[in-house]
């Protein structure tokens, strides 16, 4: 997929936007070398391994760096590191923020197959201090409406499959305005601990990777 970024603000999925209505010819028309930019988390602020995690963490943090690997509605991909009972893990996103576009601005990626869910609790923030959660009906209810974790992941670079396009991408989408945020730059998701599963060493949510669907450079 060929970037090409906007001084303002850039759809992932599919093509550039700029924001606000005073954006004239110039703008639109702009773009830099994208460079090491990438719509990917870049760094994990912290983890805190609940009971029953252990999988993916040898290839700790890369495996929840970078783009998801995903392998459709039938069986779950092992590019995933599990959070186990309660888990939970914060990563940023340095290069390449999220910002408040239109519809969808974050996706998560999980691994649910068919049978097979095992649901999280996402919370966006731009400054680390000040979080707001999304609504997680496994958290009232043992629903899965609002939860990471709940729909199959497609994308995979491999197959040339956009991580960044949520109309293909599979994953679970985000909308910032939903919580009233404009930006968020961490992203931190924590196992319900309503799931089933938690034998280690694979128990709980599995994170493969997140997602900027709209997002700018800092």
């Amino acid at each position: 997929m060929s970037w090409r970024l906007l001084p303002v603000l850039l759809c992932a999925c599919g093509g550039p936007l700029v924001a606000g209505s005073d954006a004239g010819p110039e703008a639109a028309d702009a773009s830099v070398d994208a460079g090491a930019v990438d719509p990917w988390a870049d760094r994990v602020v912290s983890f805190t391994p609940g009971p029953g995690a252990g999988f993916g963490q040898d290839r700790f943090p890369q495996v929840v760096l970078g783009p998801p690997h995903g392998t459709g509605a039938s069986t779950g991909s092992l590019d995933v590191l599990s959070l186990g009972f309660e888990g939970e893990i914060v990563l940023e996103l340095t290069d390449f923020v999220a910002i408040d576009g239109p519809g969808v601005d974050l996706l998560v990626f999980e691994n649910p197959f068919v049978g097979f869910i095992e649901t999280g609790v996402v919370s966006v923030s731009d400054d680390g201090v000040d979080w707001r959660a999304f609504p997680c009906a496994a958290l009232v209810d043992g629903g899965t409406e609002g939860c990471a974790g709940v729909t199959p992941v497609y994308a995979d670079p491999d197959l040339g499959i956009s991580g960044t396009d949520p109309a293909v991408a599979g994953g679970d989408g985000f909308d910032l305005a939903q919580v009233g945020l404009s930006r968020a730059r961490f992203v931190r998701i924590r196992d319900t601990g309503t799931n089933r599963f938690y034998a280690a060493p694979s128990g709980g949510f599995d994170l493969d990777a997140v997602a900027v669907v709209n997002g700018a450079r800092p």
